[in-house]
């Protein structure tokens, strides 16, 4: 297959792309930078430099849309927010658009999205039924799904993926949690109450061919792990992967004076159910956090 990478560079992109690469299919990444791109990926990966040169997707047989501004580095201004929209939003917009200008469009269109989608939902268990709380998260993943769901036609599938924390080696949420840890003062944030929807990079991956290769699948997927976590679980668990102590409790105050409204992030959760991808027959490598994160610490 010919597939059509955006976010290639991206922790969940720079790992498929091997994958890819490995069952033989080639690759096509848009990418802002050609000269970075170049020197961190395989050399048989195309790049693009965008899409405005496209006319069409005639030539190519799979979408995978990852690309998106970090959504928690920085503090939730009105500028942020409105870059974190449209770095998301133009492109999804941009793909549909050549997809309906397509004569052979792709037969699949695989397009990130967040368990922010569902917004801070306390304990109440998630699947991808519910709808989502009207905050800004689901506002950004609503429109987002709803870009990439435009390009779905009889010739046309779209998966939507709704991923949690995605726990890997290196990079991503993890590398950041890890810090307090390795400083001796890691514990739960705020309450600890809130759950923790995660999911390890190996699982990720494999789910993401798993939807290239299904036919029949379409629509919402939760990319979680089965077993949801509190975050007071999820502290205790890294701390003894890491073999540290994990009591030293955040103050929900003191997020919020450090992070402002991108503090929900963190303090807010979803206890999120990966119900269609069971239902499809995926199994999952990593069920348990304490084995996952043994693999990753």
């Amino acid at each position: 297959m010919h597939i059509l990478l955006t976010g290639g560079t991206g922790l969940i992109g720079s790992h498929l792309i091997p994958r890819l690469l490995q069952r033989g299919d080639s690759v096509s990444v848009v990418t802002r930078d050609v000269a970075s791109a170049r020197s961190k990926l395989d050399g048989r990966v195309n790049l693009w430099s965008g899409l405005e040169q496209q006319r069409d997707l005639n030539a190519v047989d799979a979408v995978i849309n990852l690309a998106g501004e970090p959504i928690a580095d920085k503090r939730w201004s009105d500028t942020q927010k409105q870059r974190l929209c449209e770095s998301r939003w133009q492109i999804t917009e941009r793909l549909t658009a050549l997809i309906h200008a397509s004569s052979t469009p792709p037969s699949v269109f695989i397009s990130g999205s967040a368990t922010g989608y569902y917004g801070d939902a306390g304990d109440v268990v998630l699947t991808e039924d519910d709808p989502g709380h009207d905050e800004f998260t689901h506002q950004l993943c609503s429109r987002w799904e709803s870009l990439a769901l435009a390009a779905e036609s009889d010739q046309t599938r779209v998966c939507l993926l709704r991923t949690g924390v995605v726990l890997a080696k290196e990079g991503g949420a993890l590398s950041k949690m890890k810090l307090p840890f390795k400083l001796g003062i890691g514990g739960p944030i705020g309450t600890g109450k809130q759950y923790m929807p995660w999911i390890h990079l190996e699982d990720m991956l494999s789910a993401i061919l798993w939807l290239l290769d299904s036919s029949s699948l379409r629509g919402p997927f939760n990319m979680v792990a089965p077993y949801a976590v509190r975050n007071e679980q999820f502290a205790a668990t890294l701390g003894e992967a890491m073999h540290r102590p994990a009591f030293m409790r955040t103050p929900a105050s003191a997020i919020k004076l450090m992070m402002g409204e991108s503090s929900v992030l963190v303090l807010g959760g979803q206890h999120v159910l990966p119900k269609r991808l069971e239902e499809s027959g995926f199994d999952f490598r990593w069920y348990q956090l304490d084995e996952a994160l043994k693999n990753v610490v």
